[in-house]
């Protein structure tokens, strides 16, 4: 099977997942694209002008079902635990949850770097999905996503999040007003069952932070672990 076949599969796949088969093809097919296909064509080609609306769909989704969950919390209780559904790394999860990268439509360079395994590039292919869903289906096409997509973390909610080295060095970067940290790929090696990444942490403004491992996951931990302990950040 071509690849072409095999990311047509998978949009399919995808439809099944989240139980909505789009009227309006084009619409899904936009919400997969990523900007590097475009090669700075025409805007519109590609998901960031949905990812754009999906950011704001999935904010009223996710602020309707807190109101609705906890009937007595104050407004920054709220906000808390909002930014807990919201973040890139809870959409990243989401998109990974439901088959996304796999959909993904990727320049052949942005891949080579990883692009499909990038927790910012997946957070902002699941919000443009979910505007895709708004525009096609109506509030309650993007509803029923939410409810399915966010049920896991909705649920955990009020456990104590996890405070792995990504999480503790996106909410230093967020309490300075920052973007969430960036995930690069600069070098891969070794053969298929044994291979090593190495990853570069980045924030703009300070220097990235480099570590390696057997796994993309396992390096951006040990990215971010090293960046902790460069700036003294305290768990």
């Amino acid at each position: 099977m071509t690849r072409p076949d095999r990311r047509k599969a998978a949009a399919a796949a995808l439809e099944a997942q989240i139980g909505h088969v789009f009227s309006d093809r084009e619409l899904l097919e936009r919400a997969l694209t990523h900007a590097s296909v475009g090669n700075g064509g025409s805007p519109g080609r590609d998901n960031e002008r949905l990812e754009f609306l999906g950011d704001r769909v999935l904010n009223l989704m996710a602020a309707e079902h807190l109101l609705a969950a906890y009937p007595a919390a104050r407004e920054g209780d709220l906000a808390r635990r909002l930014n807990r559904l919201v973040n890139s790394g809870a959409c990243a999860e989401v998109a990974r949850a439901i088959g996304l990268p796999e959909a993904l439509r990727l320049d052949a360079s942005a891949t080579k770097v990883g692009a499909r395994d990038s927790e910012r590039v997946l957070g902002d292919a699941c919000e443009a999905l979910m505007a895709a869903l708004y525009l096609d289906g109506g509030p309650e096409a993007a509803r029923a996503f939410f409810r399915t997509g966010w049920r896991d973390l909705a649920d955990s909610l009020d456990q104590e999040p996890d405070r792995d080295p990504k999480t503790r060095l996106q909410e230093w970067a967020m309490g300075l007003g920052l973007p969430p940290p960036d995930y690069v790929v600069v070098r891969a090696e070794g053969p298929p069952h044994d291979p090593r990444f190495t990853i570069e942490a980045r924030l703009p403004g300070l220097a990235p932070a480099t570590g390696a491992g057997r796994s993309k996951r396992e390096a951006e931990k040990v990215a971010a672990a090293l960046f902790l302990q460069r700036e003294k950040i305290q768990p």
